[in-house]
């Protein structure tokens, strides 16, 4: 087994619900894997739960009527956005 991750790991730690910890143990049994693992799993998606990210998922912003539009007007603005975007006159979407 590769352990070179082993030495960039912090050790921590946490007092748990033991709950919470028989639902771990009985997990990892089941899947084959250790309970830290299951753990480390958790740290990771609750990290990326609370990121605060330097930039906007999407910074992009479409020209539009104000009010909701359906799929397929949707669909045509950004199709038309992309055309213009990349300089693509080939027709419209299929």
């Amino acid at each position: 087994m590769d352990y070179s991750w082993y030495m960039s790991m912090k050790r921590t730690n946490v007092y748990a619900d033991p709950e919470d910890l028989a639902i771990i143990k009985e997990a990892a049994k089941r899947r084959g894997i250790s309970e830290a693992e299951i753990i480390r799993q958790g740290i990771h998606l609750a990290a990326m739960a609370n990121r605060v990210w330097d930039e906007p998922l999407f910074s992009r912003t479409f020209e539009g009527p104000g009010r909701t539009l359906p799929k397929s007007e949707v669909r045509d603005t950004v199709a038309e956005a992309v055309r213009r975007e990349t300089g693509s006159d080939s027709g419209s979407a299929a």
